[in-house]
């Protein structure tokens, strides 16, 4: 197969460039139309040309910002179940989410897939090769989708499964706005007190020359740091975190810290349910794709994000490797709710797993849900209190001098 090297317009009239593969010019200049764009010349192309290609990208002229989004790849992938679904093939379906695409990060990527796909490699081969945007679980459902001849079905699954998980985000982020926003205006308003208002008071005291209480003096002081040396308490907080986040990568440590998590009041059970979820979620959506059961846990693992959990996988893993069941490694590891091992059990022996699954997650990505909300709830009147006494310990603090300077003008005269 040959290269050739072309230029050519886009319907707003900009000009391209790139290298495409074909057996003859003919079929290189059908390739060139089927991406949307208009050539205007076409001629075999040289080493220079295919150095050209890639420091454009692929004849991709514009500029982008930013990665690709959760919602961007949704959105690609339901339009390209609908068009296979439609009749398309596969090359032309993905030549025309190309013209579709304003210039972006998934246009480029698009536009690599497509040169992948004509120069023989498979779609999910072609997706491997990017994937900080197609995770293995997406290349392993498009594959599992290709060799069972049902890729728009598959397709299909994938949008619903991404849409289900965004979902979920965006009601956790949208309940946790509220007192995040509390906390931020509080400690700006905290910060205004102990940086202007009180030196404007410890200017007044200072000029009686009483001793003042210990409160106002660590409050004073308080202030004369955040003011001056705030660079010191940016150094300590960022030091602490990158300090934190290294400790946290030895497996040791994580896997301790992982165990303590999952025993905390309110904190464990709520990692507790959105790991059932994620697993219920991602495992049911691997085995109804058609992908190997030991392949959906390998993949089911990388979801969890905790390392106590991940080990109980390892052990279903374990079990059915040898030949036994999902539910009893899952009861013996004592993190899965029993109601969920139950569930799980009954699936397994009536030969309905899949569906089983997809009934635990959506029943605990409800759980989910309540108990983000239970734990909002608590932390409102917490967030208060702590305010109480932070405000309450400033105007005593400022209160304190006023009855020592009485006493000490009264000494005086």
């Amino acid at each position: 197969m040959a290269k050739f090297a072309y230029k050519a317009l886009d319907k707003e009239g900009k000009e391209s460039f790139g290298v495409v593969d074909a057996d003859t010019q003919a079929l290189a200049i059908n390739d060139i139309r089927s991406l949307g764009l208009y050539p205007t010349k076409v001629r075999p192309a040289t080493r220079a040309d295919e150095r050209r290609a890639i420091k454009k990208k692929g004849g991709l002229n514009e500029l982008y910002f930013g990665g690709v989004s959760t919602k961007q790849l949704v959105i690609m992938t339901r339009q390209l179940a609908t068009l296979i679904d439609a009749g398309l093939p596969l090359l032309r379906s993905i030549n025309v989410l190309i013209a579709q695409q304003k210039a972006s990060k998934l246009k480029d990527i698009l536009r690599e897939i497509s040169a992948d796909i004509q120069g023989g490699s498979t779609f999910s081969e072609a997706l491997a090769k990017h994937p900080k945007q197609f995770d293995r679980l997406f290349v392993n459902m498009v594959r599992a989708g290709e060799v069972g001849g049902m890729l728009e079905v598959v397709l299909n699954r994938l949008a619903v499964f991404m849409e289900r998980r965004q979902a979920l985000k965006r009601r956790v982020r949208a309940a946790m706005i509220y007192p995040i926003a509390v906390m931020v205006i509080a400690t700006a308003i905290v910060l205004f007190l102990i940086t202007y208002i009180v030196p404007e008071f410890a200017l007044i005291f200072e000029d009686f020359g009483a001793q003042l209480p210990w409160m106002t003096r660590f409050l004073i002081s308080a202030g004369d740091f955040i003011k001056y040396k705030w660079w010191v308490m940016s150094l300590w907080f960022n030091g602490t975190i990158i300090g934190l986040k290294l400790i946290g990568k030895i497996p040791v440590v994580r896997r301790g810290a992982d165990r303590v998590f999952l025993k905390v009041p309110l904190l464990g059970d709520l990692i507790t349910k959105i790991a059932v979820a994620r697993f219920a979620r991602t495992l049911g959506t691997l085995i109804t794709s058609g992908v190997p059961i030991l392949q959906s846990l390998r993949i089911t693992k990388e979801t969890i994000g905790n390392v106590v959990i991940e080990h109980a996988i390892d052990k279903v893993h374990d079990s059915i490797k040898e030949g036994d069941t999902i539910a009893a490694p899952l009861d013996e590891a004592r993190v899965f709710p029993a109601m969920v091992v139950n569930m799980i059990d009954v699936g397994e022996e009536t030969g309905s797993l899949d569906s089983m699954l997809m009934k635990v997650a959506d029943i605990y990505d409800a759980e989910v849900e309540a108990a983000v909300e239970t734990m909002l709830r608590l932390l409102e009147p917490a967030i208060i209190v702590i305010l109480g006494f932070i405000v309450g310990f400033i105007v005593i603090a400022l209160y304190l001098p006023i009855f020592t300077l009485a006493d000490v003008m009264s000494d005086a005269t």
